[in-house]
């Protein structure tokens, strides 16, 4: 059946503000629509639904009048580890790197910090026992282990071409791996009872908390957003980054050294990877155990592509996904979904800004197809 008009998409020159705004928000309405329409099947009332959502993830009125601000500390507890590996696929994803080994640095950034806080404090006579020597060194064994396991791939793809996606997904499996025969191994805890995990951290290797479980890691990720911000912005390796990503011939008659710039940029991605690490074990668990490699590395991909790389949306984005898992809970528990319904708006959000974007590239053009013309023989 030939249809009156024709439906194209047309590349734009030139997308206009307002449409870059309008697309997401449009995208994640009708994700929350469709939503609704997979709760109703569910045997869910899809309103009541959205409202125990928003319940979880930040309290109910009458707790905040109270002065009870439990679940927004845990939604913000859960955006800490997000804003981290989302700025750290952010860097690497804005020169094209397909960094997707975040949860592998992330996992030993939290190993090496781990070493720190169990084994350092004695070994070296004079080093104060403080707060304020460990913690900046635990810091920054973090960084150095999750840019040392990031420089595997970076040094593979700068100087062999290996793919960085198969080698960042493998190495991942390798690092949760480690981490696990650590603390069912050598690390674990002699005096745990059998139950897998290291020791606990001296208290002087925990990071200090601000209210409820939120602790000063929150003050390290949103000063990490804001240096990744200048960096992008401000600085010649932020316009070298961009200018690889854009157009890698163009990046070489400037002058940019490609396999130079792969190697800083997996340093700077899979530092900020490792730091997630260590505000989870010394804010957190003030341990090695199970727990540390959930997914955060993995979801910190889709917080950098929704976010579209640009670190102050990564805050906002990573708190809202944070709220969705928290608020998911809260779903499981009051109406008896199914626990992975967290995880399913995530994906069903993604899907829907993913397919939304087309329209920030692409204007739809409905033309009148030509009349056929009759010729009598």
């Amino acid at each position: 059946m030939n249809l009156p008009y024709r439906i194209t998409l047309e590349k734009r020159l030139d997308t206009p503000r307002i449409v870059l705004w309008l697309v997401p928000v449009v995208s994640i309405l009708i994700a929350l629509a469709f939503g609704a329409i997979v709760l109703a099947f569910a045997g869910a009332n899809p309103l009541e639904a959205y409202g125990q959502i928003l319940t979880g993830a930040f309290g109910s009125l009458t707790a905040w009048l109270d002065g009870q601000f439990y679940a927004v500390s845990e939604t913000v507890v859960r955006t800490v580890p997000l804003i981290l590996t989302g700025l750290a696929v952010a860097v690497a994803f804005r020169m094209r790197f397909w960094n997707i080994g975040a949860e592998g640095q992330l996992v030993f950034g939290g190993v090496f910090a781990a070493w720190v806080a169990l084994f350092l404090p004695g070994v070296i006579p004079g080093i104060p026992q403080t707060p304020w020597v460990y913690l900046p060194l635990m810091a920054l064994a973090a960084v150095a282990g999750g840019a040392i396991w990031a420089l595997i791939p970076a040094f593979l793809k700068a100087y062999l071409e290996v793919d960085e996606i198969i080698t960042t997904i493998m190495l991942n499996f390798v690092a949760i791996l480690t981490y696990q025969y650590l603390f069912t191994g050598p690390w674990k805890d002699p005096e745990g009872q059998g139950f897998p995990g290291s020791a606990l951290f001296p208290e002087f290797t925990w990071l200090p908390r601000l209210t409820g479980r939120v602790t000063l890691g929150l003050v390290l990720a949103l000063a990490a957003a804001v240096v990744v911000w200048l960096v992008f912005d401000h600085t010649k390796l932020g316009y070298e980054i961009a200018l690889m990503g854009e157009n890698p011939e163009a990046a070489r008659y400037a002058g940019v050294n490609r396999a130079s710039i792969i190697i800083v940029v997996m340093v700077l991605s899979g530092g900020l990877a490792g730091l997630a690490g260590f505000t989870e074990t010394a804010g957190i668990s003030h341990r090695l155990q199970q727990g540390l490699a959930i997914g955060n590395g993995f979801t910190g991909i889709i917080v950098a592509w929704v976010a579209k790389l640009r670190p102050g949306w990564i805050v906002v984005v990573a708190f809202l996904l944070s709220a969705l898992f928290v608020g998911g809970d809260q779903l499981q528990i009051s109406m008896g979904l199914p626990a992975s319904i967290g995880a399913f708006f995530q994906g069903m959000i993604l899907l829907f800004i993913l397919g939304g974007d087309v329209f920030t590239r692409y204007r739809v053009k409905i033309t009148r197809r030509p009349a056929a013309v009759a010729v009598e023989v």
